[in-house]
């Protein structure tokens, strides 16, 4: 044998082609996605453009509870917090009412980003309470948030309105305005009213907190979160800040709850004490649970179903009604 051949470098190995085909894979669903974001308000009524802004507000509010719970925290707060946000940018954004409502005349980007901030102060505020608390003991005291709320919204009528609530002002960016009133920009031919606009502006919310979420979960802080789930004298003995992960997690949540806030008062129109009570406590547990708790996709899927199921079956009724008749 040979020197040469025996010093002859192996033949370099296959480069396996899995791994391009699902970046390709993962490419094309992006732009399928993207087509399908930008195609979609153009041909879904009205109505079903406001149950997707409904869905979109509640997801981010749910992200921020499947977080909160993935902790193995129970909170039913987060109407409370929803309140907050949407409370503040009313009254920041909304022009002074002769009529007696509190308004600022804000920048309703400014209002809304400000909207948020003070729901995480808010959720700042009692993090402290929270972070000694857990299990149904968090749930009792974050249940008297939602109460709290309840009552400010009734009492305190310069600001909200009192029971019947107030309008929600309209939200503009770069001078472009997403009111009713306003008139429809023709976009390559098309109009794009309130509801178009608002479409973008929730799925961008929305794909923004999942992300953000997503990314957290993966990191060490999510990993500290997962160690809390799992009891906290486990988190403890691995190193972790338990009351500081508790209350960092639930300031986290309070922020995306401002935002769901913001978000659910531009698609609604509106905001009344009636909107932020109880109820809405039970069912974001709800999307929460059926999405999977700790699962951020999870929750927009959970959201979408809790809103969506009622919607269909009812319409099922009616087709079946008619049928009958």
């Amino acid at each position: 044998m040979s020197s040469s051949s025996v010093l002859a470098p192996a033949p370099p190995a296959a480069v396996p082609r899995a791994p391009r085909r699902r970046t390709m894979t993962a490419w094309a669903a992006v732009v399928l996605a993207l087509v399908a974001v930008a195609v979609l308000p153009l041909y879904l009524s009205a109505y079903w453009l406001q149950v997707v802004l409904s869905v979109c507000a509640l997801s981010v509010g749910t992200i921020g509870l499947s977080v909160l719970t993935g902790a193995g925290q129970l909170s039913l707060a987060n109407p409370f917090f929803m309140a907050v946000g949407a409370l503040t940018y009313v009254v920041l954004a909304a022009e002074p009412d002769p009529g007696g409502l509190v308004g600022l005349g804000w920048d309703p980007v400014l209002s809304a980003v400000v909207g948020v901030l003070v729901a995480g102060l808010a959720g700042l505020v009692f993090a402290p309470i929270a972070s000694r608390l857990s299990g149904i003991y968090l749930g009792m005291a974050s249940l008297g948030l939602v109460l709290l709320a309840t009552h400010v919204f009734n009492n305190a009528t310069s600001l909200s309105g009192g029971f019947n609530g107030r309008r929600t002002p309209d939200l503009a960016v770069l001078g472009v305005v997403f009111g009713r009133s306003a008139d429809p920009v023709l976009v390559l031919g098309v109009p794009y009213g309130r509801l178009e606009w608002l479409w973008y502006v929730g799925i961008g919310c929305v794909v923004v907190a999942a992300l953000f979420a997503a990314n957290l979960l993966r990191s060490r802080s999510g990993r500290a979160l997962r160690l809390l789930a799992a009891g906290e004298v486990t988190a403890s003995v691995a190193g972790v800040d338990v009351r500081g992960a508790k209350a960092r997690v639930f300031f986290l949540s309070s922020l995306y709850a401002g935002l769901s806030g913001v978000l659910y008062a531009l698609s609604v129109g509106s905001i009344a004490p009636s909107t932020f009570g109880f109820d809405l406590s039970l069912q974001l547990l709800a999307m929460v649970v059926i999405g999977g708790i700790g699962s951020v996709w999870g929750a927009v899927a959970g959201t979408a179903f809790v809103v969506c199921l009622p919607l269909v079956l009812q319409s099922a009724l009616a087709d079946a009604s008619a049928l009958d008749a």
